[in-house]
């Protein structure tokens, strides 16, 4: 064997050497660093996002109910653009035709977590929430839910009155501290409201919240909400009687599911996201569908 041809093994051999150190090292950080951070580094590298939400979009597209029910929480509800809400059963019985098809195209943001990651897309005026939780190693949905904005003009609050449900009384018995100040908040929200009180509203919402419900043409941020509440504006998101509601805690995250129904008009499924920052619970995400 010629010098030529010893010098090129050796420099092939130092080469896999590093790259296998290399990848080593790089495995050990990844199972160290938190699933955010893990997470951020695989889409940065390989383009993608949460990859249960691709395996899960990929799923219904095929309409693969083996891999659904693996990817499916026991508690796992699908609301379509409708207001329509399935349970896991339901939906592995007859798999439902996705608002936005195979999200080509569509708007992703992704809040990923140790326990709980919320995926959100949205396409012209459909948007869709998806939460998941982790059980164990694994990552399971909880919720799916579609909101269909409307093409008319934002709806305007009516006067300011009596808000005895939620405002006062709910029909909701918090099984624990954080429920019960999840709750409170939320009522706390619901007063500011119907007051037109733009500062005691914010002090319950996350800086980064955003809402979207059925009765607007628009999405809300919080300073959209607080002027249109300074100007007794509102663009959809008003005060509704609370008929039932479910709440699930992962870490310093709480996902409320309710029904709510006004006075004159259709119910309501929503969805909220509440955060706990410098331990006070702050709405984070507002999603609001129409029971048509």
């Amino acid at each position: 064997m010629n010098s030529k041809i010893k010098r090129f093994r050796a420099n092939l051999l130092l080469a896999g050497g590093l790259f296998s150190a290399a990848t080593f090292v790089y495995a050990q950080a990844a199972a160290k660093m938190p699933i955010a951070d893990f997470v951020a580094i695989r889409a940065d590298v390989s383009g993608h996002s949460f990859k249960p939400d691709q395996d899960f979009v990929q799923a219904v597209a095929r309409n693969d109910t083996t891999e659904l029910g693996r990817l499916l929480d026991d508690d796992f509800t699908w609301t379509d653009a409708q207001g329509r809400t399935l349970t896991k059963t339901q939906v592995l019985g007859n798999v439902p035709l996705p608002a936005l098809g195979d999200e080509n195209q569509a708007d992703e943001m992704d809040r990923v977590d140790r326990k709980i990651a919320i995926h959100r897309v949205q396409r012209g005026n459909i948007y869709v929430l998806r939460v998941w939780v982790k059980h164990g190693v694994s990552w399971r949905a909880l919720v799916y839910q579609e909101v269909s904005t409307s093409a008319a003009p934002p709806q305007t609050d009516s006067d300011a009155g009596i808000c005895d449900n939620p405002c006062k009384t709910v029909p909701f018995t918090p099984k624990s501290d954080d429920e019960r100040e999840v709750i409170q908040g939320y009522q706390q929200v619901e007063t500011a409201v119907t007051a037109h009180d733009s500062a005691a509203w914010g002090a319950h919402i996350a800086d980064e919240f955003f809402a979207v419900t059925s009765n607007s043409d628009r999405p809300l941020d919080k300073q959209t909400r607080m002027a249109g509440l300074d100007h007794q504006r509102q663009a959809g998101i008003a005060p509704f009687p609370l008929v039932s509601a479910r709440m699930f805690q992962y870490g310093d995250t709480m996902v409320m599911t309710s029904l709510q129904q006004p006075e004159h008009g259709k119910a309501l499924h929503v969805t909220r996201i509440w955060i706990k920052q410098r331990k006070t619970w702050l709405e984070l995400f507002s999603y609001q569908t129409t029971i048509q």
